[in-house]
Parts: C-alpha cells; structure tokens; sequence
C-alpha cells in the first residue's frame, strides 16, 4: 500500500520532536449493503475509504493524526502533527524495515464481489419471502446484506511492516409479529470471516424462517416472573453475558486504569472451578478472528479464567507496558481515523462436560434463557443488567411456556462463582461491540449454563 522510500521519510519525520516510537496504519476498505424493507430494496450502497493514521508514544504520552490521502505529502503532514504532540528532542531513528507474515490466515474461499447487486437483491428477497410463509402474523420484515473486504498495511519505527487482507459478510433478519395488540419481535443475524460461503452454512430461506418464527412464538409469551431463580443459559445466546459482564473488565485499559473489578486478581479464584473462558482471535473463519492486530502482534487464543480463576487480561503495547504483562494481541480500532484500543475479539465461556437435556432436567423451577439482549454493565463493580430477548419456564425439568420481558440482574464475579453446570454443547453469534465510540466486530459465545440463582426482574 505505501513503498519504503515514503515509510521510512513519514516514520522519520514523527520522530522529529521526540517521540520514542512512531507508527503507520494505512487501510483501504471496501464495503457494500443491500437493504430491504416490507417488500422493497430501499438501499443498495458500496463505497471505498481510504487513509492512514500517524500514531506517536513517548512512555504512556500518546498524540495522532490520520488523513485520507495517502500521497506523501498529506502523510508528511499527519506526521508532522502528531509528531508536534511530543515536543522534545530526537530520541529515537527508523530501524530497518522487515517483512512480518501472519501466522494464521483468514481467507476468503469465494470473494463477495462475486455476487453483484441484483444477485444481492435476491438474497434478501428469498430471506423475506421465507419469513413471510411463516404465519399471517407477520407484520414487518427488514433484512440487510453487509460485506467489507479491508486491506490493512502497518508498519513502525522498529522495523515491522505487514499486510492483510480480512473479508467479513453477515446477513441480518429482523421481523415483527402482532395478533390481538401484542407485538413481537425476532432476529437472526449470523456473520463470519469468510465470503460468500456464509450462504452454504446459513442460506437466506433459513435465516428468514428463523427470525420470523421468533417472533411468533413470542406472541404467546406471558409475562416474566419476578423474584431469584435458577437460570439456564442456552448455547450461544447467552454469550452476551461472559462479554459485557466479564470481558470488559478484562481489557487491560479498563484494568489500568483502576476501574476494572479484576483488576489485581491474576491467580485469584473468582468463578466456579466448573468455568474456562477465552478470547481467540485465531478460530478460521470467525466474526473476530484476525492474523494481526491493529499494532501487528500476532493474533492469540488468551485464557481469561481457568477452571475460575483469573488469569491474563487482553493488552496492547501502551497497557501491556504499564501492567508489565505481555501484548496479547487484542489492539483494534474501528478505522484508520481511530487509536487502537484493548478489545474482544472472539470471547467464549468452553465447553465442559455435563449433559445439556439433563442440565434442564436438573431444574425444579427456573428460567431458560433462549437469548439474551443487550444491556448495561459497570466495569468497576461488574454489576449488569441484561433484557431477555426469548425464554421459557422451566417447570418440573421441562420447558414450558414463553415469557417475555424478563432482565437478568446481578455482578460479574458473582454470576461466575454461581455456574454450576456447564454443558458439552457449544453456540456462539456475532455482533458489533461498541466501546469508546468505535466499533469492531466481536463473536462471544457459550455452552448451556445453569446458574444456581440470579435475580430476574419481570412483571408477572
């Protein structure tokens, strides 16, 4: 993307005033969507963006710049700015620049271009139809085709220099449902690093089905009850749970910064000895997954809790430095226009060793979470609160009715030391995580969990 000749004078030029390492993010990334509603293709979109971003650091002092020209000049100028953040003298020089591979490749086996956008319209045509056949009680369908191929090149004062390629798709359906004054709704949104593959292991017809037959179950839901109770968490659906509630507090910029409640408790038991959690960015083909971050450390499986007990955070190079831990390579940013920052990339709750139909069995009087919503969580405390998109009761070890407006209220650490089963199975869904006003695609997951007791909030 950018020739040494013009590496080596924009690297030179953001050292001028200072700083102790400079480094290029330069990417180009190409991206489409089809959108459609009720029947009607209202968008069809493709762009290009294209631009670099000139970062800085002198200890924990970090100052950026980022253009949208990658001519030598506008670079010449964005390092010129951020290098007048760190005023000082020269400390450092532009080392010899060598080529770093990834180890693991996420490669696309049919590249997205493939399909053009009246092959797209039809993709989201077929998802509609399919959600339509369901019931009469299908209001309203939307359903969105997204795809992004982005062509990274970083490189650094100390000589790295990389490029990757990350191709994403994802198809979405979301449908409302209604009968007697009650309306529902369904999603189903799967994604990956792949191509468009992603149509083989989910074709649109399924997806479509998927969402609106969601929705139309819950339209004979009844009311959540309220009050403690035992919860089973469904594969998948309850992965949303291990990344707000856990995860984020285990991003070693929160942990740097005090605010994170595992902060300082590396070797301490925190969740059930029954518990395993991880962030890995290395699974072929998953929503997160990467060859390089967005600093160019090689992408990692990083272990969370073992058997419960706290073990790494996920870094970057500014926090890996001042918690005296190693980079984990979990630096991400949304674009070029952004500072990389400590992030989730795929983060799962593995498998244990209990049957799933006899976790169920197990419960006396309970709630199965069949997925989960979003909510809010508070790093410093680990308290959450989480919506419950679908459930049933569990009455006698067997699922019985829908409820809907159920909320999960409870503490990270708590709801960790409170897993008391875990289930052989595995599921996991994808999304687009949001902190610090960025946002990457992150994949979480889990197999069946049952938590001995956790507040639920309901109306019943």
């Amino acid at each position: 993307m950018l020739d040494d000749e013009i590496v080596r004078a924009v690297l030179a030029r953001a050292l001028d005033s200072g700083a102790e390492f400079a480094e290029i993010y330069a990417e180009q990334r190409d991206g489409r969507s089809v959108r459609l509603d009720d029947g009607r293709v209202e968008d069809l979109v493709s762009g290009r963006d294209v631009g670099a971003g000139i970062r800085v650091l002198r200890g924990q002092q970090t100052a950026y710049a980022f253009t949208n020209l990658l001519t030598l000049e506008a670079l010449l100028e964005a390092a010129g700015v951020a290098a007048a953040g760190l005023p000082g003298s020269r400390m450092a020089t532009v080392a010899d620049l060598r080529t770093v591979t990834p180890e693991r490749q996420h490669l696309a086996a049919r590249d997205p271009r493939e399909a053009d956008g009246p092959a797209l319209a039809e993709v989201v045509r077929r998802a509609e139809d399919a959600a339509r056949s369901v019931d009469a009680a299908v209001r309203q369908v939307t359903v969105l085709w997204a795809d992004s191929a982005q062509d990274v090149f970083i490189t650094n004062s100390e000589g790295h220099r990389s490029t990757e390629r990350r191709v994403r798709t994802r198809l979405v359906a979301q449908v409302v449902a209604a009968r007697d004054g009650l309306i529902q709704t369904g999603m189903d949104a799967p994604g990956a690093a792949v191509g468009l593959e992603l149509l083989d292991a989910h074709p649109p017809q399924d997806v479509g089905r998927r969402a609106a037959e969601r929705a139309v179950a819950m339209l004979d839901s009844v009311p959540a009850p309220a009050g403690e109770l035992t919860v089973v968490l469904a594969p998948g659906g309850g992965g949303v749970l291990f990344h707000e509630a856990c995860g984020h507090g285990m991003e070693a910029d929160i942990v740097a910064k005090g605010a994170s409640v595992y902060g300082g408790r590396q070797g301490e038991a925190i969740g059930s000895e029954l518990v395993s959690g991880v962030d890995d960015a290395t699974l072929p083909g998953s929503w997160g997954s990467m060859g390089l971050d967005d600093e160019g450390t090689p992408a990692q499986r990083t272990v969370l809790f073992d058997r419960g007990v706290c073990t790494d955070y996920m870094s970057d190079r500014l926090r890996a430095a001042k918690l005296a831990i190693p980079r984990s390579g979990n630096a991400r940013r949304q674009s070029y226009a952004h500072l990389p920052i400590p992030r989730m990339t795929n983060s799962f709750i593995l498998p244990g060793e209990s049957d799933p139909a006899e976790i169920v069995r197990s419960v006396k009087r309970g709630l199965y979470c069949d997925d989960l919503g979003g909510g809010q969580v508070d790093p410093a405390s680990g308290d959450f609160v989480f919506g419950v998109s679908m459930a049933h009761m569990i009455e006698d070890g067997e699922l019985t009715s829908l409820v809907r407006g159920a909320n999960l209220v409870g503490d990270g650490p708590t709801v960790l030391a409170r897993i008391d089963a875990v289930g052989t199975d595995f599921d996991q869904r994808q999304g687009v995580c949001g902190k610090d006003g960025q946002g990457v695609p992150a994949a979480l997951g889990n197999p069946t969990l049952r938590i001995s007791r956790i507040t639920v909030g309901g109306t019943a």
